[in-house]
């Protein structure tokens, strides 16, 4: 199965992208979390992103689009893969189906997350992230023992930058500008399966297993 998997900053992709990726027996691919180990080896990449992600904007797409296609040939997308991050723009989008005609494996299905921006601040606004081992606790449904404390390795705990309010509204600014179109567009071509993101992971989880395996 070939997915792709969109919704706002905070609507738990990466936690359902997770679930289904061993539901489906397909890598999950995250552009987030490919940035990220770059950022950690400091990269020319990483150096790149950085300046993007903390001030709450996209990174380009000439730099996401040649990151994306290098991993959808490599071995393991044989029998499938599910997108997370990736696309965000139309520009993308249309990048991404130009790719996959070329290696003949056409999306299944595109799953949309659904939530407000009032609960995204309170879920992104409250997540702290361990400067020493990078776990990220959540001062209202994960909280450590000891506040601003890992409970895994003892580091500190922070705030990081792109977890900001006001970075986080910018995020939302962004997505809405840049990434909502997608919604549209992957509607027309009747790929779109749309469920609510609110809930328990395993309801939401659940909704988007119905949503792909149903016959829309």
């Amino acid at each position: 199965m070939h997915l792709v998997l969109v919704g706002a900053p905070g609507a738990g992709k990466g936690t359902q992208a997770k679930a289904l990726s061993q539901q489906f027996g397909i890598p999950h691919i995250s552009t987030g979390d490919i940035f990220r180990a770059s950022l950690a080896a400091q990269t020319d990449l990483g150096l790149q992103v950085q300046r993007y992600m903390d001030a709450g904007e996209l990174v380009p797409d000439d730099v996401t689009i040649g990151i994306m296609r290098a991993r959808l040939v490599e071995p393991d997308t044989s029998g499938g893969f599910l997108l997370d991050g990736f696309p965000r723009t139309l520009h993308q989008a249309q990048s991404l189906g130009t790719t996959l005609l070329d290696l003949g494996t056409p999306l299944d299905a595109v799953l949309e997350l659904q939530i407000d921006d009032h609960e995204v601040i309170r879920r992104l606004s409250g997540r702290r992230t361990c400067r020493s081992c990078g776990h990220i606790w959540h001062v209202e449904f994960d909280p450590p023992a000891t506040p601003d404390v890992c409970g895994l390795c003892g580091g500190e705990l922070l705030q990081r930058d792109d977890d900001q309010p006001v970075t986080i509204r910018r995020r939302l600014e962004v997505y809405a500008e840049q990434t909502a179109p997608l919604i549209g567009f992957y509607s027309d071509a009747r790929l779109l399966r749309s469920i609510c993101a609110l809930g328990t992971i395993e309801e939401v989880t659940k909704r988007a297993i119905d949503a792909l395996t149903t016959e829309s």
